[in-house]
Parts: structure tokens; sequence; C-alpha cells
């Protein structure tokens, strides 16, 4: 395994379909791939622009400006009060931090790495990059001995699924007796929808209810990329154990591996301002208001999606047939293979498309129900 091993990027594989629904005499709906369409918000590019004078190297730990306002954030919107300084880090967006931590931490040939079976590819790549063995498995119960880094997504992609505070903290008892750092990518946690996180913020694994006391071995990322529109700022960090962030830090050092100054001082201002993320979880709220009964009146089965960007579905046959209907409707949609091997027949809806793209969906979508 390594570099040179890795397959072919799996969405050239979506060409021929994009071509066919592109062909829809209303054009395409783009409900693919989950890159932000709406603005990024004014006070966030005032914020970059006011920085731009940026003539040093930044810093690779992070201004103090920043560090605080992700010390403060996570206080304030996730629960998480007893975070300092020294146990938080912005990355250059969540994506390379994901594919680099396993390598970051010195894993290599004979170590297994743990991910869900619906899963972000991402998780798989890593391993594979360090040479180590990417494991798919969801139930803690069979985390297997040995394990040196155990991933977990809540709120999921593609599938939405969230942990309960019960559940993180039995992730977190198990890692624990198998000497594993428990990382949990939690970068839709804004976004809550059904059931107790339609009112209850998504909990994290560093909220002192799960942790036991202590953040050893736990570590929690973050992206803005998603609940403030930052996904070409690449923005990202993440926060935990103070000795792992500490070892990430130096590593990171080395590699040169630093956000761009004018990106940490518009993190920084968009930590701190919550009005724009509410107006943006409004939006899609209101789009998946949109989208899922027309998704489900087309004769799909909607699965988890209790939160995150998507709605995962399936019509009961292969993916790749659904994906045919959907784009003969001028859809695109994403294939579920492309989340691992286990969910043949799912498919991925993404709600960052504008308003009047998911309208279109859906108008479509009820006609094919008819």
């Amino acid at each position: 395994m390594g570099v040179r091993d890795l397959d072919d990027y799996p969405w050239d594989a979506v060409v021929p379909y994009r071509e066919r629904a592109a062909a829809h005499p209303d054009g395409l709906v783009d409900l693919s791939i989950g890159s932000p369409v709406d603005p990024t918000p004014a006070i966030v590019r005032d914020a970059l622009a006011e920085a731009t004078d940026a003539h040093a190297y930044p810093q690779t730990v992070g201004t103090p400006a920043l560090r605080e306002a992700i010390v403060e954030w996570y206080a304030r919107r996730r629960g998480v009060p007893d975070l300092a300084p020294r146990n938080v880090l912005p990355t250059i967006g969540s994506k390379e931090l994901v594919a680099l931590l396993p390598t970051l931490l010195g894993l290599g040939e004979g170590d297994i790495v743990v991910h869900p079976r619906a899963a972000y590819p991402t998780y798989e790549v890593g391993a594979r990059v360090a040479n180590a063995t990417p494991v798919a498995v969801d139930d803690p119960a069979e985390w297997p001995e040995g394990a040196k880094l155990i991933w977990i997504n809540t709120p999921g992609n593609p599938d939405g699924r969230t942990w309960t505070v019960d559940e993180l903290a039995a992730a977190v008892r198990r890692a624990r007796e198998i000497g594993a750092v428990l990382a949990s990518d939690e970068c839709y946690a804004e976004l809550g929808w059904d059931g107790p996180w339609a009112s209850e913020p998504v909990p994290s694994v560093l909220d002192p209810r799960v942790t036991g006391g202590s953040r050893a071995g736990l570590l929690s990322v973050y992206s803005l990329s998603k609940q403030s529109n930052l996904a070409g700022y690449r923005a990202a960090f993440i926060a935990g154990c103070g000795r792992i962030v500490g070892e990430l830090l130096t590593a990171r050092k080395h590699l040169g591996l630093m956000p761009p100054a004018p990106v940490q001082h518009a993190m920084a201002v968009a930590l701190r301002d919550d009005a724009h993320v509410e107006e943006q979880k409004a939006r899609y709220r209101s789009r998946r208001d949109i989208l899922r009964p027309a998704v489900e009146a087309a004769g799909f089965r909607i699965d988890r999606s209790e939160a995150g960007l998507y709605l995962w579905a399936t019509e009961g046959r292969d993916a790749w047939e659904s994906i045919g209907r959907l784009a003969d409707l001028g859809i695109l949609a994403g294939p579920g293979v492309f989340y691992g091997p286990h969910f043949p027949q799912h498919v991925r809806f993404s709600l960052t498309a504008s308003d009047e793209r998911i309208a279109a969906a859906a108008h479509r979508l009820a006609g094919a129900s008819s």
C-alpha cells in the first residue's frame, strides 16, 4: 500500500452521468458534492481583507486571537468549557488533517486504523498513505484489539448518523481499553435536524459528560467550510489531548503546514459570530424540508440523515441504476459505493444547491412519482 497504490479518483466515474443530467432541458441540478453555494458572510470577507498585509510567515500554532476564539467557540457552542490554547491547533482545511493524521501519529505497516462502514473515503486513504491497514467497523464493541487510531464521524457523511452522549462515552471507554487514539470528525455539528438534534446541540467527543474527566487520547476535528461557507478558505482546526496536539504541532512546523495569516484572522472573526451560522442553518433547513419529501415521494427510503448536509437514500436497487434514473431527470447524486462497499444500493443527495435548484429537483422528482 501507499501513495502509488491509491485508486483513481472515484468521482471520475460520475462524469458520464453528469453529462447525461446536463442534457436536461432545464439544466443540471447537482446534488452530488457537498460544496457550499451560498455567499461567504460579509463579516468574514471584510476580516480577510483587513488582514491582507501578510508579509511575515504565519504561525503554525495559530495566532493567539484564533486559538482563543477556538477555545471560546468550544465552550459556547459545543459544551466543552475547559480547553486551553495548548489544546487547539488550526489546520489547512479538515481533509488534509484527516488524510495526514495516521502519518503524523507515526503509524505504519501493521497498524490498524478503524473508520465507519459508511465513510468519507479519506479515512481509508489516510491509512493507506501511511501504509497502515484500514478496517471498517461501526460498533465499538467490535473495534479490534491493537487498533492505533479510530475515526468516528458525528454527524456522519454520508449517512448523517449522530452519536449520543452515552454512545460517545462508550466509544471513549472502548478506545482506551485497546489503547487507541479516538478522533471524532464533527464538521457538521451545527446542522442537527431530527430527534433530539432538532433542539439540542450535537455532542462532541470532548464533552465532559463523555470524557470521564480526561481528554487523554481524544481529538475533535472541525471545519468552517459548511457552517460559514468557507470551503475555499481551507479553514479548520483540531482540539483535544494536549500531548497529541503538541506532537502534531511539532510535526506540522517541520512540514510547513500553516494556514495563511489572513485566513487565521478571518477564522477568528467567523468563530465569534453566531448570527451568520444560524442564517445558514435556516437556509439548509428550508432546502431539506423541500427536498426530503420529494425524494421520498419518488420512491426512495431515507436512512438516518438526522443531521448534516445530506440525505442518505435507497430505492432498493443498484446505486448506479438509481444514479442513471436521476440523471434522466437532470439530477446528479452521489453513489453510495463511493462511501464504502457496504451500501451498494444507496445514493447521497446534498443540500448544497441553490434554493432555485433544490426547487427544480423537487419538481422533477414529483413528476417522476406521478
